[in-house]
C-alpha cells in the first residue's frame, strides 16, 4: 500500500503505523499481547473482538467516550466535520453560552480522535473516520441497549419492513410528493428530518401536546409505549412519521428529527475538559505532616496491638473462610475501634504479610514468621512496609458486611472481597491530592467527579458490574474509602496529602521513609511509676521494654502517653513467662524514672509468694498442694462445684477438668495455680510462641494483563512485523506452492534442496511450518545450516536464530529477487 492510498480496513490502518504507534497501541491495550500475534491482520482481528473493546472503550476518558459515540451515531464513515457538528450542535439554537462551548469541544477534539485512534477504536482519514464495527454495535441504539446519547434508529432502520402504502401515507401527511419507491420513500422521509427550513414549518403546525411529547422523547430514551387508543397528539407525529412503530406497542422517534430537536447535537452537555479540582481548605504543609506522621504511629501501635492480641494463635477460621462476626466485635473492642475499622486493620496486617492461617486441623489465624521481621524493623519502615501494601492491595475492606452475588455475606478475610480496580483508584485519587499545592486538602464531590470523568460508567454496556447487589459506582465507593483509608493509615493529614506520602508515590519507601523519620519520636528506655499501681509510658517504648511491659502490667489507656496498670493477673502472667520476682524487682528499678513503689513491691512479692503455691496436671487434670489447708478451701468454696474435684490423698485431688479450664477455674477462685509438666516440672509460658509456617502475602487479582515493559513491546512489534512480512510474502510459483498468504506444499526432496541452496546463497525463503501442538505458521527465514534433519536459520519472523527440524516443514518457496522489505 502506498503512503497516500488511504486505509481501506483496520489491518491496513495499523500496517501503515509506525512501529512507535504499534508499541503504543499494545501499551495502551495489553490484552492484545496474550499471546503476541502472528501479523498485522492478527492484531486488527484480535483489536476488533467484544471482550478487548469493551475493555477499551472503559478505559476511555468521559470526552473521548462521547466522541466515540458521536461516530456510532454518525454516519459510516464520517468526515471530521459531521463529527464536529455532533459534538457542537448546527448552531442555530438559542445560543445561551454555546459559542464558549464550542471552541472548547473544537479544541479538544483532535486530542480525542488521537486517543480513539492510539487505541485502534477509530481507523482511517480525517475524511472517512470509521469506527470500529464492533464498538459501533455496543455504542449503537437499540431497544435492548439504548444509546447512551439517548437516540434512536435512523428513519431507514426504523421504517425497515414497512409496508409501501403505509410509507406513502405518511409521504402525504407530511406534505412530501408521493413514490412509490420504498428507497425513495425513505430518503424524502429523511431529508425532511435533516432540513431545518421545512421541518421548523412542519413543527409549526403540530399540537402544543404533540411537541410536548417529542420534548420527553428528544434527549432519551427515545422510545414511548403507546395505548390501545392514542391520544390526538400522539396520533398526529405517527401520521407523519415523527413516531415510528418498533412494535405493536411501542414507537420510536427517528434519529434525524431527535437531531433537529436538539440543534444537530449528540449530547446534551459535552465534557470536553475534565472538572476542576476544588481545594476544601489550605493548611499548614508541615501541620499537615505532622498529624499524618502521628496517625501512621497510632496505626503502627495498631497493628501491634493486633499482633499481641493473636500472639497465641487467633480466632478460628470459619468453614466458608474468614473471621466469624463475633471475633470482629471481639478484636474492635480489644482494639478500642469500631468494627469496620478493626476490619479494615486485620485486612491491612494480611495483606502485609504479617497474619495467616496457621494451616493446622483446627485452622486459626496467627502472626506469621514476617510479623516478628516487621516489628525488628523501624518505625518508618513500618509505616511504608504498610502504605505499600495497602497501595497494592486489591482486597477491599470496605465490601465486609456486604453480600456477594449468591446472597452470602462477606467476611473479614473471607473471600470474595477482592476488587482489580483498587489499586488503580487508590493511584489515582492520591495522583489527584498531589496535583494540588501541599497542604491543599481537596473537596470529595469535586474529587469524586473528577474520577467519573477520567473513567465514566458504564452501566448499560456489557461487562457491567460483576454482582448484581453491588451497586454499579463501585469505583466511586472504591475512592471514597480510599480517603478514608489514606486518613486512617496517615497517607493524609488533616484532608491533605503528606510530605512523606508523596514521597513514597513519586521516589519510593525509603525516600518516604528517610522524610517520615524526623516526625517519629524517638523510642524511650524509661518509664514513670506511679503509687496507684501504674506506670505512664510518656511517649513510644523501646521494643523490648513494651514487650515486657505489656506482660508484666495491662494498657489502661492509649494516646500521646500509655498508662499501663499492675494488677495481681498481670504480675502472675509475668510470673508464667518465667520470670521470678526479683528480675521483676530489677527490671522495674532499671527502666523507672521515679523510685519504684513500695504497693508495686508488695504486689510483686505477694504474688510470687502464692505463685507455684498449687500445682496443676493431667490426669484428666490433677491438683496437688504442700499445704492440706488449701486444698480444704478449695473443696469447700462453691465455686469449685464445676470443676468436679475429688480428693485422691491428703495433698492431691483430682478433677475431670482439662488441665486449661481447670488452670482458669482456680485462677477466677483467687489462686496462683501454676502448670507443671508430667515430670513435675513447671511448665513456662512465653508469649508470642505461636507462629504460622512462612506464609507470602496475598497476591493482588490483577485488573487486566500487565501493562508490558519496553523489552517486550519492541520484541512483540518486530514479530508482528516478521509476521506480517511472511504472511504477505509473494514466492516465486511453483508446480505445488499455494497462493499468497497460505502455507506453501512442497515435497520433502523438493524442501531439502532448496533449503540447502539457500543456506548456500544466503538467501531467505518463505516456509510452512507445524510446531509439536500442532499450530501452523508461515514464517520468513534465513537458513544457515542445514544437517541431521535440522535446519539452522535466522527467523525473521522471531527475529532470532532457530533450530526448525525438516520434517515439520510443509513447504518452501523463494522469495522474489525484488521482494519488498
Amino acid at each position: 500500500m502506498g503512503t497516500t492510498t488511504p486505509p481501506r480496513t483496520l489491518a491496513e490502518a495499523l500496517r501503515a503505523r509506525s512501529d512507535e504507534s504499534l508499541a503504543g497501541l499494545l501499551r495502551a491495550r495489553p490484552d492484545l499481547l496474550s499471546p503476541v500475534p502472528n501479523d498485522i491482520t492478527q492484531l486488527a482481528t484480535r483489536a476488533g473482538t467484544r471482550a478487548s473493546v469493551v475493555r477499551a472503550l472503559e478505559h476511555l476518558d468521559r470526552f473521548a467516550l462521547q466522541t466515540a459515540e458521536a461516530l456510532a451515531v454518525a454516519p459510516d464513515p464520517a468526515p471530521y466535520d459531521t463529527l464536529l457538528a455532533l459534538l457542537t450542535g448546527d448552531g442555530q439554537d438559542d445560543g445561551d453560552g454555546r459559542d464558549e462551548a464550542g471552541a472548547a469541544i473544537t479544541a479538544a477534539l483532535p486530542g480525542a480522535l488521537a486517543t480513539l485512534r492510539e487505541q485502534a477504536l477509530v481507523w482511517g482519514e480525517d475524511t472517512r473516520l470509521h469506527l470500529v464495527r464492533t464498538a459501533r454495535e455496543l455504542l449503537a441504539p437499540s431497544p435492548q441497549h439504548p444509546s447512551p446519547t439517548g437516540l434512536g434508529p435512523t428513519v431507514s432502520e426504523a421504517t425497515a419492513g414497512m409496508s409501501p402504502g403505509r410509507l406513502q401515507e405518511i409521504l402525504t401527511a407530511a406534505g412530501l410528493p408521493a413514490t412509490h419507491d420504498p428507497v425513495s420513500a425513505v430518503a424524502a422521509l429523511a431529508g425532511l428530518f435533516t432540513d431545518r427550513t421545512r421541518m421548523a414549518e412542519l413543527l409549526d403546525t403540530a399540537p402544543v401536546e404533540a411537541l410536548a411529547v417529542l420534548d420527553r422523547l428528544v434527549w432519551g430514551p427515545p422510545y414511548g409505549e403507546l395505548t390501545p387508543n392514542p391520544a390526538p397528539p400522539v396520533q398526529w407525529l405517527r401520521d407523519r412519521g415523527l413516531l415510528l412503530p418498533v412494535s405493536t406497542r411501542t414507537v420510536v422517534l427517528p434519529r434525524e428529527a431527535a437531531l433537529h430537536l436538539r440543534a444537530g447535537r449528540a449530547h446534551r452537555v459535552p465534557e470536553p475538559m475534565p472538572p476542576a479540582l476544588v481545594a476544601a481548605a489550605e493548611r499548614d504543609p508541615q501541620a499537615v505532616d505532622r498529624a499524618a506522621a502521628g496517625q501512621g504511629f497510632m496505626a503502627l501501635s495498631t497493628v501491634e496491638e493486633l499482633l499481641k492480641l493473636w500472639n497465641n494463635g487467633g480466632p478460628a477460621i470459619l468453614r466458608a473462610g474468614g473471621l466469624s462476626v463475633r471475633e470482629l466485635k471481639r478484636a474492635a473492642a480489644a482494639l478500642d475501634v469500631s468494627e469496620p475499622v478493626a476490619a479494615f486493620w486485620i485486612e491491612l496486617a494480611y495483606a502485609a504479610g504479617l497474619l495467616a492461617s496457621d494451616g493446622e486441623t483446627d485452622e486459626r489465624y496467627a502472626p506469621t514468621p514476617a510479623s516478628d521481621e516487621w516489628l525488628d524493623l523501624s518505625a518508618q519502615d513500618r509505616w511504608t512496609h504498610l502504605a505499600t501494601a495497602w497501595l497494592a492491595a486489591t482486597r477491599t475492606a470496605g465490601l465486609i458486611g456486604g453480600q456477594d452475588s449468591k446472597g452470602r455475606a462477606l467476611s473479614t478475610l473471607g473471600p470474595d472481597l477482592d476488587r482489580s480496580a483498587a489499586p488503580e483508584v487508590r493511584h489515582r485519587v492520591l495522583a489527584l491530592f498531589a496535583s494540588l499545592p501541599p497542604g491543599t486538602a481537596p473537596d470529595p464531590q469535586t474529587l469524586l467527579a473528577r474520577l467519573r470523568w477520567e473513567r465514566p460508567l458504564r452501566t448499560s454496556a456489557p461487562g457491567g458490574p460483576t454482582t448484581p447487589g453491588e451497586a454499579s459506582d463501585l469505583r466511586s465507593r472504591i475512592a471514597l474509602w480510599t480517603v478514608n483509608d489514606a486518613e486512617t493509615l496517615g497517607i493524609t493529614g488533616r484532608g491533605a496529602l503528606s510530605s512523606q506520602a508523596r514521597a513514597l508515590l513519586d521516589e519510593g519507601p525509603d525516600a518516604a521513609a528517610a522524610r517520615l523519620a524526623p516526625l517519629i519520636p524517638e523510642p524511650l528506655d524509661h518509664v514513670l511509676l506511679q503509687a496507684d499501681l501504674t506506670a505512664v509510658a510518656p511517649g513510644p517504648l523501646e521494643r523490648p521494654l513494651a514487650d515486657t511491659l505489656s506482660v508484666l502490667a495491662d494498657i489502661e489507656s492509649k494516646g500521646g502517653a500509655t498508662v499501663y496498670r499492675f494488677t495481681p493477673g498481670s504480675v502472675r502472667r509475668a510470673l508464667d513467662a518465667g520470670r521470678a520476682a526479683t528480675d521483676l524487682h530489677a527490671f522495674l528499678a532499671t527502666h523507672s524514672r521515679t523510685p519504684v513503689p513500695q504497693p508495686l513491691s508488695y504486689l510483686i512479692d505477694d504474688v510470687a509468694r502464692r505463685h507455684g503455691h498449687l500445682r496443676i496436671g493431667a490426669a484428666s487434670a490433677y491438683v496437688r498442694c504442700d499445704d492440706e489447708a488449701v486444698l480444704n478451701e478449695i473443696l469447700a468454696d462453691k465455686r469449685s462445684a464445676t470443676l468436679r474435684l475429688r480428693r485422691l490423698a491428703p495433698t492431691v485431688m483430682a478433677a475431670q477438668a482439662d488441665p486449661g479450664s481447670l488452670l482458669e477455674g482456680l485462677r477466677e477462685m483467687g489462686y496462683a495455680p501454676a502448670a507443671e509438666s508430667a515430670e513435675g516440672d513447671v511448665l513456662i509460658t512465653r508469649a508470642g510462641a505461636r507462629r504460622t509456617p512462612p506464609r507470602t502475602p496475598p497476591a493482588p487479582v490483577p485488573e487486566g494483563p500487565p501493562v508490558p515493559d519496553s523489552t517486550l513491546l519492541n520484541a512483540a512489534v518486530r514479530a508482528v512485523r516478521a509476521g506480517d512480512t511472511a504472511a504477505r510474502a509473494v514466492h516465486r510459483d511453483g508446480p505445488d506452492t499455494a497462493t499468497a498468504g497460505s502455507l506453501p506444499r512442497t515435497t520433502s526432496a523438493e524442501t531439502l534442496a532448496t533449503v540447502q541452496a539457500a543456506a548456500m546463497t544466503g538467501s531467505a525463503v518463505w516456509i510452512g511450518y507445524v510446531n509439536a501442538d500442532g499450530a501452523a505458521s508461515q514464517r520468513v527465514i534465513a537458513p544457515v545450516k542445514v544437517e541431521g534433519g535440522f535446519v539452522t536459520a535466522y527467523d525473521h519472523t522471531a527475529d532470532e536464530v532457530r533450530t526448525y527440524p525438516l520434517h515439520r516443514i510443509t513447504g518452501v518457496a523463494e522469495l522474489p529477487d525484488d521482494q519488498p522489505t
